[in-house]
Parts: structure tokens; sequence; C-alpha cells
């Protein structure tokens, strides 16, 4: 089999499974244990953050109980996850025309370990994987999509991402990586468009039946 000259790098958390809204319930129990307040829509925006920088940037300082809390919750609620529609059917296209595969999630192993297994991609589809265990800085840091890059062997003309929120496009930009958004994780498309987004849709099936005229499918022709 030929080398993949070519990657496509998916966020998961929002953009494959449908976990946002999961996290944003954890945190807001999460900060009521720690006796904090902040309500759930401040909350939702800033879910694609990293836990560490989430926390500062909602309470204005660390709070380990909280992030504890999150975790904890979390854990709770990951029975609860499912794959988006196509979303399995999307990454196994994406393989079947000769691109990587690659998986870049601020989660950690055992959640990453709970929404592949709802995704039931076959073995060899995901050539890749980086999560937040595997580097210093989470989003919108660029480290996790710089470390994406470096494990699948690709530059970043070579690939192209596709995420949900303006935090997954904040941090791709940084590592020079253009961003395709999905609506999934409940950010505008206004607001995607706004951050960088080089094309917006509505879902991974709206970008499966669209990816022939995608920038996707034009960097995979290329």
């Amino acid at each position: 089999m030929a080398i993949s000259t070519h990657g496509v790098i998916f966020d998961v958390d929002g953009t494959l499974v449908d976990t946002n809204y999961l996290h944003t319930v954890a945190w807001a129990r999460a900060v009521r244990d720690a006796g904090e307040v902040a309500p759930m829509y401040r909350i939702h925006r800033l879910i694609g953050m990293g836990s560490d920088q989430l926390v500062e940037k909602l309470l204005g300082h660390p709070s380990e109980a909280t992030s504890d809390g999150h975790t904890r919750h979390f854990e709770k609620l990951m029975a609860e996850i499912q794959a988006f529609p196509s979303s399995k059917d999307l990454l196994e296209e994406v393989h079947r025309r000769g691109a990587k595969v690659v998986l870049a999630t601020s989660a950690s192993q055992d959640q990453l370990d709970a929404m592949l297994e709802e995704l039931a991609v076959p073995d060899g589809v995901i050539g890749h994987m980086t999560n937040k265990e595997n580097v210093e800085q989470s989003k919108p840091a660029p480290d996790i999509f710089s470390a994406a890059l470096e494990g699948a062997g690709l530059e970043p003309e070579q690939a192209i991402v596709v995420g949900d929120t303006v935090w997954d496009i904040e941090a791709a930009t940084q590592s020079g990586l253009r961003v395709v958004g999905v609506l999934t994780g409940g950010t505008t498309r206004h607001q995607l468009e706004e951050a960088g987004a080089v094309a917006v849709y509505d879902d991974p099936a709206d970008l499966l039946a669209h990816l022939d005229d995608s920038p996707i499918g034009q960097l995979l022709s290329g």
C-alpha cells in the first residue's frame, strides 16, 4: 500500500461524538460541588478548551477541585455518549481515499477509549491518535495539532482539520492548519467562520455528502 501523503485530523469531542452538552453538565456539577458559581451558558462557550485553561477562563483562577469534579461527573455520563450519524462512515471514506485518518483530542485516554467504542471504527482506519496525555498544553494552545502532525508524519500543507469549536480553529491555525467546521458542538456557523473556518457543514453526514466539493476533497484530489 502506498504511503499516505495527505491526512485529515479530526477533533473527537463534539465533532464525531455528541458530548459537548454532557461536558457542560459535568462542569456545572463540578463548579457547584467546588462552591463556585458559573452558569451553563458560560460553560458551554468554553467547551473545547483543555480542562486547565477552561477552569481559569471560567472562574478567573485555577481550581483543582473543579477539574477533578468534572472528571468524576463526566465518567458518570459516559454511558450516554453517542456518535453522530455517519461519523464512522466519514472516517472510513477518508481512509478509503488514501488519506491518513488522525484523531486529535483534549480528552484523556479513558474518555477517548469510550468515544472510540461508540464510534466502532474498523481496525486499520485510524492511522494515528493524540490526546491530552501526549502534550504539555491543551487547546487553544497548538500542541495537540502539532503533536498530531508530527505523529502522523505530515506537514501542515498536507493536512486539514475537522473541528466544532473556535478553540479547535485557534489551536489548528497556530499549527499552520486549515479547519473545516461542523455545527455539532453548538457553536454557530458565523462564529466558526469568523474564527477562520474555511468551510462549515451541519454535521459529519453533511460533510460526507459534500466531500467531493469540500476542502477535504480538494486536498485529497490535489
